[in-house]
């Protein structure tokens, strides 16, 4: 069985990479989350771009626990603030992590933009880093407008605010399999399979 790190604690995350993998028939590959590992120092994300981001944080994760390791950057880019948030996101509201308040900041930023320019994507980059140096990197988008009140609690982030693309309902309204298949995150996760297909069968 081949352990593989995904440089994450966010249990949803963990969820979904297991989840593709299982739908794929990719077996012999145990994924990780860095609550499975011994606790090693995160470098903050400085990149001017997810890939960059995403890099940075998959080799600190070989580097530190020598397996091969998955780490992802993702974000909202919104048209109407010239892609900003962008890798600003998980932080927009000037404190990390507090989804509720960079969600409220993004709305209030776009009060006066009428329907048909509040256009947004949510984009992923993911590197696979191997122990050997080798590095996979990858690219998601997942394009849709922002509602102007939030909907559902299936998702986190910006979730509630974001309709996909041919949808109705905000991706916080979506199953888990729904959203799996169409998400930014999902697509950039699909994009590893073939890299991930040898990990298992090496």
């Amino acid at each position: 069985m081949t352990k593989l790190l995904l440089a994450t604690r966010n249990a949803k995350k963990l969820g979904e990479l297991r989840r593709i993998l299982e739908a794929e028939g990719i077996q012999g590959v145990e994924v990780l989350g860095l609550n499975d590992v011994e606790e090693f120092p995160e470098a903050p994300e400085t990149a001017p771009d997810f890939e960059g981001n995403a890099e940075a944080k998959a080799r600190d994760a070989v580097a530190a626990t020598g397996l091969p390791a998955i780490a992802d950057d993702s974000g909202l880019t919104v048209d109407a603030l010239n892609g900003m948030p962008g890798v600003l996101s998980a932080r927009w509201s000037g404190k990390h992590g507090d989804d509720e308040a960079n969600l409220n900041l993004v709305l209030a930023q776009l009060t006066d933009t009428p329907d048909e320019r509040r256009g947004a994507a949510f984009v992923c980059a993911a590197v696979l880093a191997l122990p050997s140096g080798e590095t996979t990197t990858v690219r998601g988008e997942w394009r849709g407008t922002l509602t102007r009140e939030k909907h559902g609690t299936n998702g986190f982030g910006y979730d509630p605010i974001f309709v996909p693309e041919n949808e109705t309902k905000t991706s916080a309204e979506l199953s888990p399999a729904e959203k799996d298949a169409a998400s930014h995150r999902g697509k950039a996760l699909r994009a590893l399979l073939p890299a991930l297909r040898k990990l298992a069968d090496a």
